[in-house]
């Protein structure tokens, strides 16, 4: 087929990418020059693994181009999907100025059958709003609006999208259903379901997804911090509810709270059309804020075991700086508000990231900037420290292991506050090192109770 993608953010560039990998002519369009005249030049202005090679394949083969006129790539097209951000606003609503200002543009640029399709996550009843605007300009036989929401994870996203679990599709017309079957078909060999579905229902499965993912993440975090007043270890409990089919082993993992693209702004916005329709969606409510909470927690464990909230005379490295590993990401990255607590407090930093420095340059303050020297080597980070910082679980921090850690960081009575819960407590004893992650007894050289 021909496809147009509008958009050539992660979602966009990955989707597009990866239908031109799979046989389609795909022409990626984006408002800045500066990234197409990248883009064709072979640069990936993201990381991603794996995306690199299906890139540079299906350039090579001709299947896939870039432009900044959306008049070149839509007349041709078969299906053309919106793949634009939708970023939340104050209120937490998402903000659908770039999806509206492309639906005008394309009315008068469709002059045969199309599908539409929005790939970005937006708010129930955006495809109607998507539908009356192209139809101001355009025969309402000649298109059809469909929702086709994402569901990849960032640093998974091109096996996510090559394999999807399930393929949501929001339509009531056939015609469209059928193209996009036909689309999708390739991706689901193994027998993962293509869900057809009513157009308001697709737009609220995303959100719900990401709603009730952030949740689990929550409520760990929660138990955590329980266990902690306790005594308890929330690694058996995440083993101990694991195995019961019926909640699952995936997002059990207690830490300094999610953040990302995706689960607080999505979290956010279904939130916020629940109050449109009159209802307090509380247990989203409370995941808001426990999750805002959680992210600076660390920061507490610090000033509790040092004594003071002053560190002046100070330093912390910081290990992991991305949101997650394997992506570049830093939207609400729990280490950008550690680091501004830090900093705040008065402590100076040295700081490491496999690939996010740039990105976290880019968004974080200059006053943390000017207190924090960025460093390319995980050992680096650990040069004349008070303690070490955790904030990412890339599997890079993995090595050494704990008891191996003690010859590389250079104090005297070496500290670790792992917001990731990596390493093992019993070798962190043996090691001589004061280890303190998240929802598990602190043990180490100088033992603490367990909070009240």
């Amino acid at each position: 087929m021909n496809i147009a993608v509008i958009g050539t953010g992660y979602v966009g560039l990955v989707s597009g990418t990866c239908f031109a990998d799979s046989g389609n002519h795909v022409t990626c369009v984006d408002i800045d020059r500066e990234k197409v005249e990248q883009l064709n030049n072979g640069q990936i202005p993201i990381y991603e693994p794996g995306l690199e090679t299906i890139f540079a394949r299906s350039r090579r083969e001709g299947r896939l181009h870039f432009t900044t006129d959306i008049a070149e790539a839509v007349p041709d097209a078969d299906i053309v999907f919106l793949c634009l951000p939708t970023p939340p606003g104050g209120d937490g609503q998402a903000d659908l100025s770039a999806v509206m200002a492309v639906a005008k543009e394309l009315g008068p640029i469709v002059n045969s059958y199309t599908v539409i399709v929005n790939k970005s996550t937006v708010p129930v009843g955006t495809g109607d709003r998507v539908e009356k605007m192209i139809g101001e300009h355009v025969d309402p036989e000649l298109f059809d609006v469909v929702s086709n929401p994402e569901f990849l994870r960032e640093g998974a996203a091109v096996e996510d999208f090559k394999y999807p679990e399930r393929v949501v599709i929001g339509t009531g017309s056939e015609q469209a259903a059928e193209i996009m079957t036909t689309l999708y078909e390739p991706f689901v060999r193994s027998g993962n379901p293509i869900i057809v579905m009513d157009r308001r229902s697709a737009e609220l499965t995303k959100y719900a997804a990401n709603a009730m993912l952030a949740t689990k993440i929550t409520f760990m975090n929660e138990i955590a911090n329980i266990c902690e007043r306790v005594g308890a270890n929330v690694d058996h409990i995440r083993r101990g509810i694991g195995t019961d089919s019926r909640i699952g082993k995936r997002f059990l993992f207690a830490g300094i709270g999610y953040g990302g693209s995706c689960f607080p702004k999505d979290v956010q916005a279904i939130h916020h059309t629940a109050g449109q329709h009159g209802y307090d969606f509380r247990i989203v409510d409370s995941v808001m804020k426990v999750n805002n909470e959680q992210k600076i927690s660390i920061v507490k464990k610090m000033e509790d075991y040092f004594g003071t909230d002053d560190f002046s005379d100070m330093t912390f490295g910081i290990w992991g700086l991305s949101f997650k590993p394997e992506t570049d990401d830093i939207r609400e990255a729990p280490a950008l508000y550690i680091a501004d607590e830090l900093v705040k407090r008065g402590a100076t930093l040295r700081a490491y990231d496999p690939e996010a420095i740039g990105t976290f340059k880019q968004a974080t303050t200059r006053e943390v900037i000017d207190n924090t020297t960025f460093v390319h080597d995980q050992k680096d980070a650990l040069v004349d420290i008070n303690a070490l910082v955790i904030c990412t679980e890339w599997n890079e921090f993995r090595r050494p292991t704990i008891d191996g850690l003690e010859g590389w960081i250079e104090a005297d009575d070496p500290v670790i506050f792992d917001g990731r819960n990596l390493y093992d407590l019993e070798r962190a004893r043996k090691a001589g090192i004061t280890y303190i992650s998240v929802g598990r007894p602190a043990v180490g050289t100088k033992e603490l109770e367990p909070a009240d």
